[in-house]
């Protein structure tokens, strides 16, 4: 306790934030050169929803390279992904890392020796051999064989026939039915009872894009009442990750999801989506033009807030969001639940920088300056016009009760990884953030 409030991550006793489902092993290599090894040729890009053949997987590559944006993708073809899969793995330079939003935000706490973590997802002998040893696994989440998931990077500026990227990325798919089942959600929940912890992270909601609606129904009103079940108190992040399911997204959002957890983490490929899909603000933009604007993206972080978010009229617990794009990122919270707003999202600012480039520091030489030196806070009513100051990056705001800090990003110019950029940074802001304990 300091001043007052329950510090998250900072306590001195052992500590259990339960990260759960989802858990897989990320086999990450080079995009192009995965796609050249199997015969496939740069033709023109095209988004699927879900990938059913090499062709779906060339096409929807090529398309999210040409734009630089981070994508992720359901690959139904079980004997297809298997057989790519095994050229993935067995690739020359072809890494593997823990993968899965869960997994590697308990990765990222379990770093720090004074905290204990519990991850409830399927764990194959793989995976288990890559936890940290700070990282618990119930008996119950083993498993025989691993879930992979196969991560395509491609550089700033790689080329792959009249393709160039403007930015450094991945593309990520995966034929993973476990995760997608939830299968781990219960014993989840009924490790709660005997733990007590004191922060609860959740993810793997989009992996349900491989099941029948009637299933994905059926999980999601389970996902509520575990969440339910949680005792008053402890707060309940949500990872949000890449989706192409506008009915599910609005489920989520609609369906008591949102109302039910404390605190979200996500990038602007998926804050649009959810604009899309729940018809928020702006959700007649097709796509970012860029950099996502400032104001944009503050417009739909307000109406998340006040239209679903915690308030008098309201019995909802969901106070905070943490967003996360290349250049900058913004937390916003409902006024009288968080503190340290400001070394938060500081802090989430430079581990992004530091994590991409593989540095301890930053690095002055290997990164840059990229975000708005301007902007206007708001589009949907008349915002204030912000000017940067290198002498206090971090600008605050307030609109209706909800404080916004943004931070400008130093991005790392030549990437070392990308994948898992978004659970590190959610994670960092978490661990400098304060919650009142009556939140």
């Amino acid at each position: 306790m300091q001043n007052g409030y329950l510090v998250l991550l900072l306590l001195s006793h052992s500590f259990f934030p339960p990260s759960r489902v989802n858990a897989c092993v990320d086999v990450v290599l080079s995009g192009v050169k995965l796609l050249q090894a199997l015969g496939l040729s740069p033709g023109n890009g095209k988004d699927h929803s879900i990938l059913h053949s090499r062709n779906d997987l060339e096409e929807a590559f090529i398309h999210f390279m040409g734009k630089g944006a981070a994508a992720e993708r359901f690959f139904s073809d079980k004997e297809t992904f298997h057989d790519i899969a095994q050229v993935a793995s067995e690739f020359p330079g072809a890494q593997h890392y823990v993968g899965g939003n869960a997994a590697l935000i308990g990765q990222k706490f379990a770093a720090n020796s004074d905290l204990k973590v519990l991850l409830c997802g399927p764990v194959g002998p793989k995976l288990h051999e890559l936890l940290d040893d700070n990282v618990f696994v119930p008996p119950e989440s083993l498993q025989e064989v691993d879930e992979f998931h196969l991560i395509l990077e491609y550089q700033a500026g790689e080329e792959w026939g009249q393709l160039k990227a403007p930015h450094a990325n991945r593309f990520i798919f995966s034929h993973d039915l476990s995760n997608g089942a939830m299968n781990m959600l219960e014993v989840f929940v009924s490790s709660l009872e005997e733990l007590q912890p004191d922060l609860v992270v959740l993810s793997g909601l989009h992996m349900m894009e491989g099941q029948s609606k009637e299933l994905q129904r059926k999980r999601l009103l389970e996902v509520v009442t575990s969440i339910s079940d949680i005792p008053t108190g402890i707060p309940v992040h949500l990872e949000l990750a890449s989706m192409t399911n506008r009915e599910l997204m609005s489920s989520i959002v609609h369906q008591q999801v949102f109302p039910a957890v404390t605190s979200l983490g996500l990038n602007e490929q998926e804050l649009l989506f959810l604009t899309q899909s729940a018809s928020g603000p702006h959700s007649s933009l097709s796509s970012w033009n860029g950099v996502p604007d400032v104001g944009m993206v503050s417009d739909i972080l307000f109406w998340i807030l006040k239209e679903h978010g915690r308030s008098k009229s309201r019995a909802s617990d969901l106070t905070r969001i943490h967003f996360h794009t290349l250049v900058y990122h913004i937390l916003a919270t409902v006024d009288g639940h968080w503190a340290n707003q400001l070394a938060a999202v500081a802090a989430g600012a430079r581990v992004a920088g530091t994590q991409a480039c593989a540095t301890e520091t930053i690095d002055t030489s290997r990164v840059s300056l990229r975000a708005p030196q301007e902007f206007m806070t708001s589009h949907s009513e008349a915002g204030s016009r912000i000017v940067l100051n290198p002498n206090k990056p971090v600008v605050e705001w307030h609109r209706e009760g909800i404080s916004f800090h943004f931070t400008p990003v130093l991005v790392c110019k030549d990437p070392i990884r990308t994948v898992g950029l978004g659970d590190a940074i959610s994670a960092e802001g978490l661990f400098y953030s304060e919650v009142h304990p009556h939140y």
